[in-house]
């Protein structure tokens, strides 16, 4: 019998900026459908309204779109900002199926799979304390799971409003994890759990799975942190499978924390861990992606950088580790670099576009000089770890002057630099400005006639002219800013030394 075909789903709720981790599992999620060639369910779940907003939706709605995660299943197209709902599953948001939530509910208590519980806050914390003391399991002790109509009538005519309760079948629950192989829960460590509050509102303890179920989701991958859940959701499915509203208990995998300073999972509350960071600093989706995929799974041993193509095609959850995966931002960055090169000049070119107007820019707007741009891109493609430090690093040719940094000005003008700058002045005016290698013989002249090597003589050019001892080709440098700005700009640096 063929096995039916693989629906995942992603199911964040819109609370905040999404984070990395929440990235990391969207990426295992979408991957998997896409190398098996199932299906991607993309759904909100924002049923805590104290908590969700609409900003967030739409901010997650965006960090999809420009992760490249296509859903074939969601709240809205993938290419449109449209809002419409699309897929047999619809509505997408779990807001818009609360009526739904509230006829399952009812049925699980009609056919005696929950209960309401009367139990106030004050008794359930008693109660764990004596069983804390007894050295006993601490979660709920099924006080309310057979009371009599009297002690209901008695309970309510004090006014008590019921949560209600999943019952817990007396059995042990084995299920075998995608990641981390058969795991057993005994029934003393996973007791009965409530999945209706007090004023009728649904928790998550039942819209996830009845979603799962309604939306025939076969393979769930998700945290570790909700490893626990698991088998109170396995039961659950069995009770929905016995009602006729789900179809199968769909196979689970757990993935490793993401961890990150001091060896701590790493929370949104962790600079490092928000995804709108990485965007304003210009990593590459695929750069970002490509790292957070070695969150626990790798291509081969020996290869870090790979396209998202090369992942979806070699994918399988069975491969991901269990360990914890610690973040470390340097590999990320030193990733991103390496996609960054990958890409076509022109691209490039393109990509780093945003960076080279307000508010990014620092320098007006009519200084900005496209065929400088598109002559410095190669040089500057090289250099880049993220797209944002574009803009440091070509400040010198759309600025009046160079932006001068301190420290390598006093680094590269030692005793005599103002007399090798007059050489090297002269040389440059008599240099070729069509050929980078006449301008580096001039200055390579220059420095020959004051017992410099190269690398000495250009140190004070190079800061004369871009401000910094660190950046682009010089000579390449210097051919596209022009010979005018930068015999100018020797000036303006023999003249601070004069002073």
């Amino acid at each position: 019998m063929a096995s039916a075909p693989v629906r995942v789903r992603f199911c964040p709720s819109p609370t905040g900026n999404p984070h990395v981790g929440l990235v990391r599992t969207a990426l295992f999620n979408w991957a998997y459908a896409r190398h098996t060639g199932g299906t991607f369910v993309f759904r909100i779940e924002d049923t805590d309204a104290a908590r969700d907003s609409e900003e967030s939706y739409e901010q997650l709605l965006d960090s999809m779109r420009w992760l490249g995660f296509d859903w074939d299943e969601g709240p809205a197209a993938f290419d449109s900002a449209s809002g419409a709902s699309g897929g047999p599953h619809a509505p997408y948001r779990q807001s818009q199926r609360m009526d739904l939530y509230k006829d399952i509910a009812q049925k699980l208590l009609d056919g005696g799979h929950a209960y309401r519980c009367y139990c106030t806050t004050t008794e359930l914390e008693e109660r764990r304390e004596a069983a804390r003391a007894a050295g006993k399991p601490s979660g709920y002790d099924g006080h309310c799971r057979e009371l009599t109509a009297e002690q209901v009538e008695a309970y309510e005519a004090q006014g008590r409003e019921p949560i209600v309760r999943f019952r817990m079948p007396d059995e042990t629950i084995t299920f075998t994890d995608l990641v981390r192989g058969e795991l057993t829960f005994t029934p003393e460590n996973v007791p009965d759990y409530g999945i209706v509050r007090a004023n009728g509102a649904p928790l998550y303890t039942l819209v996830n799975p009845v979603d799962d179920a309604l939306m025939e989701i076969t393979h769930v991958l998700r945290g570790e942190d909700l490893l626990s859940s698991t088998p109170r959701q396995i039961a659950l499915y069995k009770a929905l499978i016995e009602l006729g509203i789900a179809q199968q208990i769909p196979s689970f995998g757990h993935l490793p924390y993401v961890m990150g300073e001091g060896n701590k999972k790493l929370s949104k509350r962790d600079p490092q861990s928000s995804l709108n960071l990485y965007r304003e600093r210009g990593f590459l989706p695929e750069g970002l992606l490509n790292y957070l995929s070695l969150l626990g799974w790798s291509l081969s041993a020996d290869r870090d950088v790979f396209t998202i193509d090369e992942m979806v095609a070699a994918f399988d959850v069975a491969d991901v580790n269990p360990n914890p995966a610690r973040f470390d931002l340097k590999k990320c960055e030193a990733i991103n670099a390496d996609h960054i090169r990958m890409l076509d000049v022109k691209e490039f070119a393109e990509r780093c576009a945003p960076w080279l107007k307000a508010p990014f820019a620092p320098w007006a707007p009519e200084n900005f000089d496209e065929a400088k741009w598109q002559a410095i891109a190669p040089h500057a493609q090289s250099r880049l770890k993220v797209l944002s430090e574009i803009t440091d690093n070509v400040d010198f040719l759309f600025l009046p002057e160079p932006v001068l940094d301190e420290a390598s000005w006093t680094k590269a003008m030692k005793e005599g630099s103002d007399a090798l700058l007059r050489t090297a002045r002269e040389k440059l005016q008599a240099a070729d400005w069509t050929s980078p290698d006449s301008l580096k013989e001039a200055v390579l002249a220059a420095g020959e006639a004051h017992g410099l090597k190269l690398g000495k003589a250009q140190a004070p050019v190079r800061v004369a002219v871009t401000g910094r001892t660190v950046g682009l080709p010089l000579f390449e440098s210097l051919e596209i800013l022009g010979e005018e700005k930068t015999l100018a700009r020797i000036d303006a640096a023999l003249a601070r030394l004069a002073a």
